[in-house]
């Protein structure tokens, strides 16, 4: 059971009253209501009226709009609200998370890529600044992951690195930040993802750690997390073998579970062991890393018997509403249990300050000025500079370019291409923004500049103009020339040497919600897109979404990780290939990816 007095609440003894009364003051459909976060897009006030009388939510979350609409929308959750909302954002890269005007710094490979933890401190304070303006005032952030797994597609540049030290201490300093405006946050993803290969959102994973391997690593920095008052903790749907075996000596494979319905997990491990006496809340629910473990009507309520206390979205509000209040009402879910939860949750909304709330204690929308300032922004583009990374530079040194001697670059973009889902970076879907921007700084810098298009694309646009008569002289002739072994649309090697001084490959491959983030090819052997020309001429190769594509083009020399694809962040890069500015960025992974070729 909880301890409202103790860490990381703290409550006074009229705190605990608030607490208290207010429970007791609750209908079983209200008690009910404030187990669940809301996923909202409502904006209007009419709106949200009725959100609240469905849901009777005790949280909610939502994608960022413009900064007066994420304004309003919380403004209105705390007006028609009988219990003060904790109203929660994914600040993990900036204040863009809280608003769509917010400030992107970058995500948190980035920051650790600076070597500076005090990058991840002044992110930190980024994000609670920008994130109290709009009036929420829960984060659902820092990742306290560790990037041990290259094959992973979800964590990526999303964790701090994958040495147990610098994760510490870069997610302290950016909950350090975050508190100085009171956000409350919830450190993520317990017990630990990044280890395995999979991504929740879309299958199962889990952690196959042994005990002893994860009390060196994820467990300590959950430990010291909870000794610095991290507030709350977000469950991940990955299963844990080992501790839930320790827990549970009786348990088959065909009882494994993802934390989030596991109470040796979250009650025994993470209450128990690692004595977290704070909110713990899951993440999303419609996760196929949870969904795919039991019947709808089992997980809701599940959940909070494993000591989860606040569920992340409704599938379908009245459906999972009927099944957590049929729960409780059989017993399912003990009073014990509801009466737990509930009080970890209105103890978090007397840390948010909301027990003494009023709408006219909301904040102004003069402090709205804050989001996007000059003064954040700057820090952002400290960041920028200091985090993009050389990581590779064997033989002859090419960086940065000589324009004695580089004077016509090829760009050669390699797919797959981003999508729609890539909304940080703010690009268009195939590329053509950060090719613009590439090429036109290279060229303001006197390089004559041109985009590679690979022979399948140019094939395609001009079939698509053919006659039937025309494409069939045209396969005819492309017969002859596999007769004569040219086959695979290969050219001539001078065709590229002649033509051009030096490459800059460069991937911007999306990892949200994807089972791998490799990189793919045109044509797998013969293009310029596969840069297996590096021995020809001078090759770059610059990755802006994933640190690991060095294993998929081991044999270049020249490789540079920026860790996302905003515009700065292009800018920056090309002031560094010219030379303007020296590379300052340290690996926080092995982009060498446990490869021996890779190094070479």
């Amino acid at each position: 059971m909880v301890d409202l007095k103790a860490k990381p609440f703290y409550l006074n003894d009229e705190q605990i009253k608030w607490v208290e009364d207010t429970i007791n003051s609750l209908t079983l459909e209200e008690k009910v209501g404030q187990l669940f976060v809301h996923l909202t897009g409502s904006r209007t006030e009419e709106d949200i009226e009725n959100d609240i009388k469905l849901t009777r939510c005790g949280g909610i979350r939502f994608n960022p709009g413009t900064n007066e609409e994420m304004w309003n929308m919380n403004y209105f959750f705390q007006k028609h609200s009988k219990v003060p909302i904790l109203s929660a954002v994914n600040v993990e890269c900036g204040g863009n998370g809280a608003t769509r005007q917010g400030t992107f710094v970058g995500s948190e490979m980035k920051v650790a890529a600076t070597n500076k933890p005090e990058y991840a401190y002044k992110l930190g304070q980024i994000c609670g600044r920008e994130t109290k303006a709009t009036g929420s005032n829960w984060a659902f952030a820092p990742i306290t992951d560790l990037v041990l797994n290259w094959h992973n597609p979800g964590i990526v540049t999303r964790g701090f690195g994958d040495q147990v030290e610098q994760v510490s201490l870069l997610s302290r300093e950016y909950f350090k930040g975050m508190s100085e405006s009171g956000i409350l946050c919830a450190m993520k993803h317990f017990p630990g993802d990044g280890q395995d290969e999979r991504d929740p959102h879309i299958g199962t994973a889990v952690n196959t750690l042994s005990m002893e391997e994860w009390d060196k690593s994820y467990g300590k920095i959950y430990a010291d997390m909870i000794d610095a008052g991290i507030q709350s903790v977000m469950t991940g749907h990955i299963m844990m073998p080992a501790y839930q075996k320790h827990f549970n000596p009786n348990c088959k494979p065909e009882d494994l579970k993802p934390a989030t319905i596991c109470k040796e997990l979250v009650t025994d491990l993470l209450r128990g062991k690692l004595g977290f006496n704070g909110l713990v809340v899951s993440d999303a629910s419609h996760m196929v890393g949870l969904t795919g473990h039991g019947k709808r009507s089992d997980i809701v309520p599940d959940a909070i018997n494993a000591g989860v206390d606040m569920f992340l979205f409704f599938n379908d509000i009245e459906e999972d509403t009927r099944y957590m209040t049929e729960a409780y009402k059989s017993g399912r879910i003990s009073e014990e249990r509801m009466h737990d939860a509930l009080s970890r949750i209105l103890a978090m909304k007397c840390l948010a300050g909301l027990n003494n709330f009023s709408i006219d204690k909301f904040p102004s929308k003069e402090g709205l000025s804050v989001i996007g300032c000059e003064e954040h922004k700057k820090v952002a583009k400290e960041i920028t500079d200091h985090g993009i990374t050389l990581a590779k530079q064997t033989g002859k040194k090419v960086l940065p370019f000589d324009k004695k001697k580089i004077k016509k670059i090829l760009l050669v973009p390699v797919g797959p291409k981003s999508d729609a889902t890539l909304v940080l970076s703010g690009q268009a879907a195939d590329n053509t923004k950060m090719e613009s921007l590439l090429k036109s700084g290279l060229e303001a810098h006197g390089f004559k500049v041109e985009i590679y298009v690979d022979p399948i694309k140019k094939m395609m646009d001009m079939v698509a103009k053919m006659t039937p008569e025309q494409i069939a002289e045209m396969q005819k002739q492309s017969k002859n020339q596999e007769n004569k072994g040219m086959y695979g649309m290969k050219q001539a090697v001078h065709n590229l040497t002649d033509e051009y001084d030096a490459v800059i490959a460069f991937a911007d491959v999306p990892h949200t919600m994807k089972t791998v983030q490799r990189l793919e090819w045109a044509l797998s052997k013969g293009g310029w897109d596969n840069p297996w020309y590096v021995e020809e001429l001078p090759v770059i190769f610059v990755s802006f979404s994933s640190p690991f594509h060095l294993a998929d083009v081991s044999q270049v020399k020249n490789y540079i990780n920026c860790y996302d694809a905003h515009e700065e962040t292009v800018k920056a890069l090309v002031d560094k290939l010219v030379g303007v500015s020296e590379f300052k960025g340290v690996s926080p992974v092995d982009v060498f990816c446990g490869m021996i070729d890779t190094r070479i």
